[in-house]
């Protein structure tokens, strides 16, 4: 599998034999967010071996934190947070540009439809634009658009509101029409 294919729709389990010596906590987390953190770090870097890596790396960091984990006011602001940071950090050792680019226009090819292939012709520059939006909103707008997840599993998986993710898609589309010159309505679907 090229990583223009990557499909990490097979969710990795913690293995049986750790399952029963890692903190029950720590594994039904890690079930719950693996895949997505996967989805993430690929569009971020472009690879699946080095999305793998980042993942693992910040797996490994929270189990070894777990404890500390579990009192942050909010685990799951926290451990995006460690995403965020480890896939930096990879592409800073690494001196990796961000894919989003690349990866995001064949992962709209590879889904097929008609539509996406219009939108990502006729909107050449888009994932360009969205490259550019503030941290927030650019996490917002991959995890809603890119990777497709509904708005309370990007609330959920990023540690914020339901609100403040329809927030940061608001401004994010406002920004990103004006920076591709699109016209846009408020209260049209979601469609980027």
């Amino acid at each position: 599998m090229t990583d223009a294919e990557h499909d990490p729709s097979g969710e990795q389990a913690v293995s049986n034999e750790l399952a029963g010596v890692l903190p029950v906590e720590f594994v039904a987390f890690h079930s719950q967010n693996h895949v997505a953190y996967l989805e993430y770090a690929h569009l971020e870097l472009g690879s699946s071996e080095a999305a793998e890596a980042v993942v693992d790396d910040v797996f490994t960091f929270l189990l070894e934190v777990w404890p500390d984990a579990l009192q942050e006011a909010n685990l799951n602001a926290f451990a995006w947070a460690q995403l965020r940071e480890h896939v930096e950090r990879y592409r800073a050792r690494q001196v990796v540009p961000v894919a989003l680019v690349d990866t995001a226009r064949y992962a709209a090819l590879r889904r097929g439809s008609r539509r996406r292939l219009k939108l990502v012709e006729s909107k050449t520059g888009v994932y360009e634009a969205i490259a550019e939006l503030p941290d927030r909103h650019y996490d917002v707008v991959l995890l809603t658009f890119v990777i497709e997840l509904e708005t309370a599993q990007v609330a959920q998986l990023m540690g914020i509101a339901p609100a403040t993710v329809r927030s940061h898609i608001h401004t994010a589309r406002r920004m990103l029409a004006d920076k591709i010159r699109l016209d846009w309505t408020p209260g049209e679907e979601k469609d980027l």
